[in-house]
């Protein structure tokens, strides 16, 4: 037994304390950091199988929140004890059940839905929710029903919320319920010391976009992982945020002297059982998130950090869901660090600068921020909760992200109202996101229950992206002769068969589906492949359209360069993955299979509806009956007789989004409008407004009769403009705002109101003998008066007259009698005689 060593880890002299607190409250927090030995110690000890202490009543069950965390947690403790996994220490997740007769460690995901079918948890004594400072969505979610179920069924269940970090407050309040906050029992943390160096590369990298990392960022991290190899003794321990910058970094450090092993999710089991062991060879271990602190890598004493994660980001109101690289947070750094000072001083080699990490946000979001809720919404409706509103959440779901995970259960049949109904009581049993599901049990029947199986374990188990865009052909190259051996093949094939199992009586609401590998109907790969992803993505079916594709979401979509679907430009896709990198106008095409309409009309058949459409498009009022799926136009004809209200409404919206110049504006329209609006600015109401939105506002009262954009020409503006008008205000518009004004010449000058005050623009000889221009509105506006030479052109501007002839006059006269000296220029202009002439036409040669 390796047990003896084990039981000398930190966290030993915290199990007395944690043993009491569970003994009096039946809950309780353990704060130990990662490598204490809360993973691995902490069960055996209350399982009574290490550190000589009485074993807790009933079976421990320790909820990982991934796969691989949770075989090698399953995996050390079993080693610890000389066992193999499925003894005393077993293992339950997807694709493997190997159960112990003393400790179980299961995934979160594999947990609710035990929760759903036995809330009892009978035989279960105490649970342990390991590494819940990661705030995943299935974890938060475990530990709210576990909650409901110690308060209602049984108090005598216990609960361990173990944390590798201090910030153990929500914690505590959240298992202490009604009688006060949780005990909470730590470890300190038995960390060396280590030396943070800054490590930025020289040249500026361009940012994380979408899932797309620089390169030369990347070759940046592989070159520091080469310098702290050189630089430190010990394994190197390099942070990066998904498999395929590992596998690209990994070739980068082809020919390092060191082993360079990789472990993210889709690691095979042997790369995980060799890096959680120790090495005679000295290692560069490329790793994910998953081993900030759910796994322990043994001989590490450098860190390399990139400083990036993937989030998962959802766009609800296409249905489009992905992951993204985003900086981690500053709490994220400190725990990839301590990985360096686990057993002796260690160094950490941080891809940015210290100014950069001040920077960082304090602590990652949590998931329920972040993620698609459907599963959480199926979930919460099958526990009797809809609305998720008694859970105790540390973070209540975003309401619109809810909303339109409830929205997706009611188009797949899984809600009625406020209650989950037998169909999605089953999809909830199968273990897969509802859409999955749905694709699985209505697939079935169309396709077969192998093929079904197939695809959506495909769809569960997503291909490497060197696997290419076509999903069809993956499909093929994995079950055809010479079929791959890795582990993506691997799983796949576990997958299928556990998909095929879930496809029983039981959990279908029809018939039970038929099996074999040919589809009903002797339908091809494509069509039995497509029907069953368009199943679980109807609204990204997608049509063709210019030099991309238009899915029934309404979102744009486009292929990558020189992707496998390209052949030809297929018309139609049943697309299986997407996303939309952040800025950019369409979504990206990343899994795709090629159809026709027959399968799309048939997988997407809710979809589907035919429709009267009146309205305004490209500058005209269009009728026509138009048969959609949804955003895409499957076949219009003209429509006769529409309804003329509907007609007019659409007539409306085009003058509201075209502007007031669809209607015909003559002149005197024009200039009536401009004299209303002059006349409301000076005397407010009761004279109408006559800008645009008042305008718009009236519009209505105007199109009887109208049912297209010519009638729109033939309205007479100007006659509902005096509509608009009292008989008192009709009678004084002249008198306020007169169109013309008399001038001492004689000529009947038009006054300019577009301007900001009334112009009268006038030759200034027109004027002698004037000395004030009249008063508009009733006497309360100046009209300002523009003099213009003989030749028309701004002599000069005033709202005076008398002014101006007493101290302008002789400076303007001076200059236009040397340029027009044929025109009479009297010394005293308030006497002379107003004319339009030269002095020979006057009679003054």
């Amino acid at each position: 037994m390796h047990l003896s060593a084990a039981e000398n880890l930190p966290v030993r002299n915290a199990v007395p304390a944690l043993r009491t607190a569970l003994d009096d409250r039946g809950a309780a927090v353990l704060a130990a950091p990662p490598g204490t030995g809360k993973t691995t110690l902490v069960p055996l000890a209350l399982a009574g199988l290490a550190l000589g202490g009485p074993p807790a009543a009933g079976k421990i069950l320790v909820l990982e929140p991934r796969r691989l965390a949770a075989r090698a947690a399953a995996r050390r403790m079993a080693w610890l004890l000389g066992e193999r996994v499925g003894g005393q220490v077993g293992v339950i997740v997807r694709g493997e059940t190997r159960p112990g007769t003393r400790v179980d460690v299961v995934t979160t995901g594999v947990v609710l839905q035990r929760l759903q079918s036995d809330p009892e948890l009978a035989g279960v004594g105490t649970v342990i929710l390991d590494e819940c400072h990661e705030r995943h969505l299935d974890a938060d979610t475990a530990l709210a029903f576990l909650l409901d179920v110690r308060a209602a069924l049984r108090p005598d269940l216990r609960l361990v919320a173990a944390s590798a970090t201090a910030d153990t407050g929500p914690w505590a309040r959240l298992l202490g319920g009604d009688g006060g906050a949780a005990p909470v029992v730590e470890t300190p943390a038995a960390l060396h010391p280590v030396e943070t160096i800054w490590s930025p590369p020289a040249r500026t990298a361009a940012p994380p976009h979408g899932m797309r990392v620089d390169p030369a960022f990347l070759a940046h991290v592989a070159g520091t992982a080469r310098r702290a190899l050189a630089e430190r003794d010990g394994d190197v321990l390099c942070f990066l945020p998904g498999a395929g910058e590992i596998a690209r970094v990994a070739g980068l450090l082809r020919g390092a002297p060191a082993d360079v092993l990789q472990v993210h999710g889709q690691a095979p089991p042997d790369v995980q059982d060799a890096v959680l062991a120790p090495s005679a060879r000295r290692r560069i271990v490329l790793a994910t998130s998953v081993a900030e602190s759910s796994l322990t890598v043994p001989g590490v004493r450098t860190v390399v950090d990139s400083g990036l994660a993937r989030e998962p980001r959802t766009d609800h109101a296409r249905g489009l869901g992905a992951l993204t690289t985003v900086r981690a947070s500053r709490a994220t750094a400190v725990q990839r660090a301590g990985r360096a000072g686990r057993e002796a001083p260690g160094a950490v080699y941080r891809c940015w600068t210290q100014a950069e990490h001040d920077r960082l946000p304090a602590r990652p979001r949590p998931e329920i921020e972040l993620a698609d809720l459907t599963g959480f919404a199926l979930q919460a409706a099958c526990w009797g909760d809809p609305g998720a509103s008694g859970l105790s959440l540390p973070d209540p779901p975003p309401p619109a992200a809810l909303d339109a995970a409830r929205a997706t259960l009611r188009a797949l049949g899984a809600v009625h109202g406020n209650h989950v109904t037998d169909r999605g009581r089953a999809l909830a049993r199968i273990g897969l996101h509802p859409r999955l599901a749905r694709a699985l049990v209505d697939g079935a029947p169309e396709v077969g229950a192998r093929a079904a199986a197939q695809i959506v374990a495909l769809l569960s188990e997503p291909p490497p992206r060197s696997a290419g865009d076509d999903l069809t052909a993956t499909w093929r190259a994995l079950r055809g002769p010479g079929r791959p051996a890795d582990s993506h093949a691997a799983r796949w094939r576990d997958e299928t068969k556990r998909l095929r199992n879930a496809l029983t009586p039981r959990s279908h609401t029809g018939n039970p589906p038929p099996g074999g590998d040919t589809a009903p109907g002797g339908r091809g790969d494509d069509a039995v492949a497509g029907i069953v992803v368009a199943l679980a993505f109807p609204e990204r079916v997608a049509r063709r359209r210019g030099s991309g594709y238009l899915m029934a979401s309404g979102t744009g979509a486009v292929l990558a360069d020189g992707s496998a679907l390209g052949g030809g430009r297929p018309e139609w896709l049943a697309v299986a993955a997407a996303d939309r990198p952040a800025g950019a106008a369409s979504a990206r095409v990343r899994q795709a299979v090629v159809i026709d309409e027959e399968v799309a009309r048939f997988a997407a058949a809710p979809l589907l509806e035919t429709a009267e459409e009146i309205a305004w498009r490209d500058g005209d009022v269009v009728a026509r009956k138009v048969e959609r799926l949804g955003a895409i136009e499957l076949d219009a004809a003209p429509l006769r007789n529409p309804d003329p209200e509907r007609v007019r409404a659409a007539l409306l919206s085009g003058v509201r989004v075209e502007g007031l110049g669809l209607l015909n504006w003559p002149p005197p329209a024009v200039a009536l409008r401009e004299r209303l609006a002059f006349l409301h600015e000076a005397l407010g109401e009761p004279w109408p407004a006559v800008g645009d939105a008042a305008l718009l506002e009236r519009v209505p009262e105007w199109l009887a009769g109208a049912r297209r954009r010519a009638d729109l020409r033939r309205v007479d503006v100007a006659a509902m403009l005096r509509g608009l008008l009292s008989w008192e205000q009709a009678r004084r518009l002249d008198e306020y705002a007169p169109e013309r004004v008399e001038v001492p010449s004689g000529s009947r000058i038009r006054v300019d109101y577009s301007q900001e005050r009334p112009v009268l623009a006038v030759k200034l000889q027109e004027l002698f003998g004037w000395d004030a221009a009249p008063r508009l509105a009733g006497g309360s506006v100046p009209l300002v008066v523009h003099l213009l030479s003989p030749a028309g052109r701004p002599a000069a501007v005033t709202a005076d007259l008398a002014s101006f002839w007493r101290e302008g006059y002789k400076a303007v006269r001076a200059e236009l009698r040397g340029r027009y000296p044929k025109h009479p220029w009297p010394e005293d202009p308030a006497r002379a005689v107003p004319t339009k002439r030269t002095k020979r036409a006057s009679g003054r040669v």
